[in-house]
C-alpha cells in the first residue's frame, strides 16, 4: 500500500503583517488628509501624521518583499496579502515621495511675488502657530532665489481703466478659489469713475460751465516713504487660497496700480505654514495670471 505524503505550505507571517501595517498606514494618512482638508487639523500636524502613515507603509513594503521572496523560494502562503500590502501602501508612499521630490528640487522659499523688490504688502499680517516648522523672515536673498527659479513670474500691465481691470481681478480670483478678507484703496477706483461725472455750475447763467467732481487727495508721505499699506494710488486686495486636494493654506495679496493710461497688477502668495511651499505658490500665481490674461484679453499691454 502506497503512503500519501501531504505537503503543508509554510505560512508567511511577514506578508500578513505587511498587509496589516499597510492598512494602518493608509487609514492614518486618509484620516489626517480629510481632517486637514475639511477639519481643524493644522498643516504641521498633518505632515507629522501623514509622515507616520508613510513610515508604516514603507515598512509594509519591505515585509511584502520578504513575503514574495518566501513565496518564490519555499511556496509560503501570503502572496495575496503581500500584493494587497503593496496596493495599500501606494497612496501614502506616493504622496510622500512627491513631496520629498518637490522639497529637494524646488527652492526653499515660502513667499513668492511678481515684484521682488517692492512686493504687494499685507493689509493684515498673517499669523499662524508654526509649531515645529519655524521659518525665518523673507530676505532679499529669498527674492533673488525666486527670480532665478521662476524667471517667468512677472507682473502684468493692462491698457485699460482701473475699474475694468479690478473687475477682471475679482472675477478670476473667484474662479481660482481666492476669498478676499481685506481691501484698501477702492476709493481710487471710485475717483476714476467720478472724473467723468460733470454737473452744471449753479452760479453761472444757464449752468453752462462744467465743474469736475474733485478727486480725493493722496495720503501724505511719512519721512519720504510710502505708507506701509502701499502707494497712495494703489488698490490692495488680500485673501486666502487653499489647494484643491489637501487644502494647504496660502495667503494672497494682489496690488493694482494705475500708471498713466495703464494698470499694473502684481500678486504675492505665501504659504501659511512651514519654510517651504514645494513650488505651489509660484504655480498658483502663474496660473492666476494666465487666467487674468485670458479674462482681459484685448487690453493687455507690453
Amino acid at each position: 500500500m502506497a503512503m500519501v505524503i501531504r505537503y503543508e505550505r509554510p505560512y508567511s507571517h511577514s506578508a500578513h503583517w505587511a498587509r496589516r501595517l499597510a492598512s494602518f498606514g493608509l487609514l492614518l494618512f486618509l484620516a489626517a488628509a480629510l481632517s486637514h482638508r475639511f477639519g481643524p487639523l493644522t498643516t504641521p500636524h498633518f505632515l507629522l501624521l501623514s509622515g507616520i502613515g508613510a513610515a508604516f507603509a514603507f515598512v509594509a513594503v519591505i515585509l511584502a518583499v520578504v513575503g514574495f521572496v518566501r513565496l518564490w523560494r519555499v511556496g509560503a502562503r501570503g502572496g495575496k496579502a503581500a500584493f494587497a500590502a503593496l496596493l495599500l501602501a501606494a497612496l501614502p508612499l506616493g504622496v510622500a515621495g512627491y513631496g520629498a521630490q518637490a522639497y529637494l528640487t524646488r527652492p526653499k522659499i515660502y513667499d513668492v511675488t511678481t515684484d521682488p523688490f517692492s512686493s504687494p504688502p499685507w493689509l493684515k499680517v498673517p499669523i499662524a502657530n508654526q509649531d515645529f516648522l519655524p521659518r525665518p523672515p523673507v530676505t532679499l536673498q529669498d527674492r533673488e532665489i525666486q527670480a532665478a527659479a521662476y524667471p517667468g513670474l512677472t507682473g502684468r500691465r493692462y491698457e485699460g481703466a482701473l475699474d475694468r481691470v479690478l473687475q477682471g481681478v475679482r472675477k478670476v480670483a473667484a474662479e481660482q478659489g481666492i476669498v478676499f478678507t481685506e481691501e484698501s484703496g477702492l476709493e481710487n477706483v471710485v475717483a476714476d469713475l467720478e472724473d467723468l461725472v460733470v454737473k452744471p455750475d449753479a452760479e453761472k447763467p444757464g449752468g453752462s460751465v462744467i465743474a469736475v467732481v474733485p478727486v480725493p487727495s493722496a495720503r501724505p508721505l511719512e519721512n519720504g516713504l510710502l505708507p506701509p499699506i502701499g502707494g497712495p494710488n494703489d488698490v490692495l486686495l488680500q485673501g486666502q487660497w487653499r489647494t484643491f486636494v489637501f487644502g494647504f493654506r496660502f495667503d494672497v495679496s494682489i496690488r493694482l496700480r494705475e500708471e498713466e493710461e495703464t494698470a499694473l497688477v502684481d500678486i504675492r502668495a505665501a504659504s501659511r505654514y512651514g519654510p517651504h511651499d514645494l513650488g505651489l505658490g509660484a504655480a498658483f500665481a502663474e496660473r492666476y495670471l494666465k487666467a487674468l490674461d485670458a479674462e482681459l484679453l484685448g487690453i493687455a499691454g507690453d
